[in-house]
């Protein structure tokens, strides 16, 4: 059990360093510019913001300069921006340094809402992540999550036709950084074993690549959300007796 544990440490040590190198500077502020994570992004901070009431907090993992805590805190929410090295005090927002592959530094029941958009692929225990964001949320709290699709419509068929999905390939320049992929039913089932109650799926673009470019369809990915490019799921951690309340962090900055 200490190897195990030893081992864990190290995996996510390495996942962390990894992430940090590539995502270091403006990677992440790149993503509002273009119109398939713009949109990606759009769908995650309207779930949370629908399911929670204005004045709620809540935390934005791997939020680099702050962009998405600043589209959270337009909707009335008040957003806490968390990476590994809190870049977002530029813009004024609450920051908290953290690690999202290990325990977060929230109390029990201390948050409304948690937004992790493009992290869960990356961690080395994506059912310490889920068992964490539950954790920190108070009952009838909300977790937004968004990841790449290892099941979008394109990859089922390179499968079919015995070529690897996009999202697994270990020689891509950054897809080799996204060691966790998931299906819509795998993600579901790891929010349940988490405690957690997640709600269908919404998708940005189904996408089919070329090398003449890209296709995408927004309708295709309304309609059949299962087959988009990037998956994006709220859940719920059920109401119950007793919720806790008190200040959100316990290490801000």
């Amino acid at each position: 059990m200490i190897c195990h544990h030893v081992t864990v440490r190290q995996g996510q040590a390495r996942a962390t360093a990894a992430n940090r190198e590539r995502y270091a500077g403006d990677e992440v502020a790149g993503y509002q510019r273009d119109p398939y994570h713009r949109r990606r992004i759009e769908l995650a901070v309207d779930l949370l913001a629908t399911g929670l009431a204005a004045g709620s907090v809540v935390a934005d993992l791997g939020a680099g300069g702050g962009q998405n805590s600043l589209l959270l805190a337009r909707r009335g929410l008040i957003p806490v921006a968390c990476d590994i090295v809190p870049a977002a005090r530029q813009h004024g927002l609450l920051t908290v340094g953290l690690d999202a592959g290990g325990h977060l530094p929230f109390r029990d029941g201390a948050l409304a809402g948690v937004l992790a958009g493009e992290i869960i692929e990356h961690v080395y225990d994506p059912a310490l992540l889920l068992r964490e964001c539950r954790r920190v949320l108070r009952p009838g709290g909300v977790l937004v999550l968004t990841t790449p699709n290892l099941a979008a419509a394109q990859d089922r068929l390179r499968f079919l036709v015995g070529r690897a999905p996009r999202q697994v390939d270990p020689f891509h320049e950054y897809l080799y950084l996204h060691i966790r992929p998931f299906t819509y039913s795998l993600l579901a089932h790891g929010l349940r074993i988490a405690g957690l109650v997640p709600a269908r799926p919404l998708s940005n673009y189904v996408v089919w690549r070329t090398r003449f470019g890209e296709l995408r369809s927004g309708w295709a990915a309304r309609r059949w959300p299962t087959l988009g490019g990037s998956l994006a799921v709220a859940a719920v951690r059920p109401a119950q007796n007793g919720s806790s309340t008190g200040t959100a962090c316990t290490s801000p900055r």
